[in-house]
C-alpha cells in the first residue's frame, strides 16, 4: 500500500500537534506505523490522501451506522447549512430531537443536548450528584467514559491502548470520589456499596463494554446493577455513547430490557457530527438549570447542523425495520469466518454490529482477560489487513463496526483476507 503522502503529512503534523494527531488512538503508535490521513469517505469505503481505497470497519468509531456520507443525511445537512451554521439560540430541531429521543428511548423522559459524549457523561455525573446530594461515583475498570478528570481512572479506549490508565494533570481530589469495580464482578460492586452505603451517587457503566474491546455483560449483571442501585438509593447511568442506536433502536437498554435512571449518548445522534446528549427520568433532569440548581451550558449545544444530520439518521433507523437484523447477520458472517480461520488462536466477542478479535486463547469477560491479549500480534494482524485495504481499529482495545453500507461481497472479501492472514501467520 502506498502511504508516501501520509508519511509526509504525519511528519509535518508532529511539529504542531501532540503526536501529530488530535486524538491519541489515531496516531497508530501502538501498531507501529504512521497513520493514514483521510481525504474522503463514501458508503463503506474510506480514501486516504495517497489514493488508497479501503473497506472501513471503524465507521468514525461507531456513528457511521448507515455508512459514510449517506445521501439522505447529506441533503438534510446541506439544506440546514443554507440557513446558517449556528445561532446560539433555540431552534425547532432541538425540540424535535428531544421528542425523538423520548420516543425511541422511553427512559429518556427529558434530555439536554451537548457537543460530545465526554460532555454528556460529565454533565450526567454532575446531575446525579446534585440529585442524590452524594459525591462518590462507581465505575468499572476498562470502561471509558470520556476524558473528564474524575473518570480517567482505570479507563479504557486510548488510555488503555497507551498503557496509561490514569492521566497526569488530574488532581487527587478529583479522583478520590471515583470508586472502581471489576466489570462483570458483582462481588466487587457489592463490597463497595457495603463500604460506602450512603455515599455513592451513581453507578456508571457501558452496558456492553466497548472500550477495552467488546466485552459483553454476564448473565444477570445489568439487572444486578439495577437492583443494587435501587437498594442503596444510587442512580444507574448507562453510557450508551457506543451502544445507543447501534445495538438496537432503543440501545442496550432495549436490547437487555433494563431501564437506567440516566443515559448518555454520543455522535450517532448527530449522524456522526459533534453532538451528544444526556437524559433520563424527569424528576432527575428537572435539577438541570434553568429548572434546577445543577448548572450546565454550551453555546453550540443542539446546533442546527448536527441536529439536522441526527434527525435524518434517526428517522432512517426508525423507518427501516430490518436494518438491525441485516447488521447483525453480516457481523455474524465475519465472526464465523474469523473463528474458523483462527482455529482457537483468538477469542471473538460479538453482539449486534459490534465485534472484537482478541489475540488471546481464553474467553474475554473483563478487564483482566482483555489485557491478556497479545498486542504485538494484533499489530501484525492490523498491518496485514491495512496492506490489503481493510481498515480496522488501530488498537486491540477498540471495536470493529459494521455499517448498512457493507455489502455481502465486501464482507466476503474481508473474510478471505482474514483467512489468508491466519493461514500465513501461525
Amino acid at each position: 500500500m502506498n502511504d508516501k503522502r501520509s508519511q509526509e503529512i504525519y511528519e509535518r503534523a508532529k511539529k504542531t500537534l501532540p503526536g501529530g494527531v488530535n486524538s491519541p488512538v489515531r496516531s497508530f503508535r501502538n501498531v507501529g506505523c504512521a497513520p493514514r490521513f483521510i481525504e474522503k469517505a463514501k458508503g463503506d469505503r474510506i480514501y486516504d490522501i495517497d489514493g488508497n481505497e479501503m473497506i472501513d470497519y471503524v465507521c468514525s468509531w461507531g456513528p457511521g451506522i448507515l455508512g459514510a456520507a449517506d445521501d439522505r443525511v447529506l441533503e438534510a445537512v446541506k439544506k440546514a447549512c443554507d440557513d446558517g451554521l449556528t445561532y446560539g439560540a433555540p431552534t425547532l430541531r432541538e425540540v424535535e430531537m428531544a421528542e425523538m429521543l423520548k420516543d425511541l428511548v422511553p427512559s429518556i423522559e427529558v434530555s439536554r443536548l451537548v457537543s460530545s459524549g465526554t460532555e454528556a457523561v460529565m454533565s450526567a455525573i454532575r446531575v446525579a450528584r446534585g440529585y442524590t446530594k452524594r459525591d462518590k461515583i462507581l465505575k468499572f475498570e476498562g470502561c471509558y467514559h470520556g476524558h473528564s478528570d474524575g473518570l480517567l481512572v482505570k479507563a479504557g479506549s486510548a488510555a488503555l491502548t497507551t498503557a496509561v490508565p490514569d492521566s497526569a494533570g488530574v488532581p487527587a481530589d478529583y479522583s478520590k470520589h471515583t470508586l472502581v469495580a471489576a466489570y462483570n464482578d458483582e462481588g466487587s460492586v457489592e463490597a463497595l456499596f457495603k463500604e460506602y452505603p450512603n455515599d455513592i451517587a451513581a453507578v456508571i457503566v457501558e452496558p456492553v463494554a466497548a472500550n477495552m474491546g467488546v466485552v459483553l455483560p454476564g448473565d444477570g449483571f445489568l439487572q444486578f446493577l439495577r437492583d443494587i442501585t435501587t437498594k442503596y438509593g444510587a442512580l444507574l447511568i448507562f453510557d450508551e455513547v457506543i451502544t445507543g442506536f447501534r445495538l438496537a433502536l432503543g440501545g442496550a437498554q432495549e436490547y437487555f430490557g433494563i431501564t437506567p435512571d440516566l443515559t448518555t449518548l454520543g455522535k450517532i445522534i448527530g449522524g456522526g457530527m459533534p453532538v451528544g446528549a444526556y437524559g433520563g427520568r424527569e424528576d432527575i433532569m428537572r435539577c438541570v438549570s434553568p429548572d434546577g440548581p445543577v448548572y450546565q451550558a454550551g453555546t453550540l449545544s443542539g446546533n442546527p447542523i448536527a441536529t439536522a444530520a441526527g434527525l435524518a439518521t434517526l428517522k432512517i433507523l426508525k423507518e427501516d425495520k430490518q436494518i438491525y437484523k441485516r447488521l447483525e447477520s453480516r457481523t455474524l458472517v465475519l465472526k464465523d469466518a474469523v473463528e474458523k480461520a483462527a482455529a482457537g488462536r483468538v477469542s471473538v466477542n460479538q453482539i449486534g454490529s459490534l465485534m472484537s478479535i482478541f489475540f488471546t486463547k481464553g474467553p474475554v469477560v473483563d478487564y483482566k482477560s482483555a489485557t491478556s491479549s497479545d498486542t504485538e500480534k494484533y499489530a501484525e494482524y492490523f498491518k496485514y489487513l491495512l496492506d490489503k485495504n481493510i481498515y480496522v481499529a488501530p488498537s486491540q482495545f477498540e471495536a470493529m463496526f459494521v455499517s448498512d453500507s457493507h455489502t455481502d461481497d465486501d464482507i466476503k472479501a474481508t473474510c478471505n483476507v482474514i483467512a489468508d492472514y491466519f493461514r500465513d501467520h501461525r
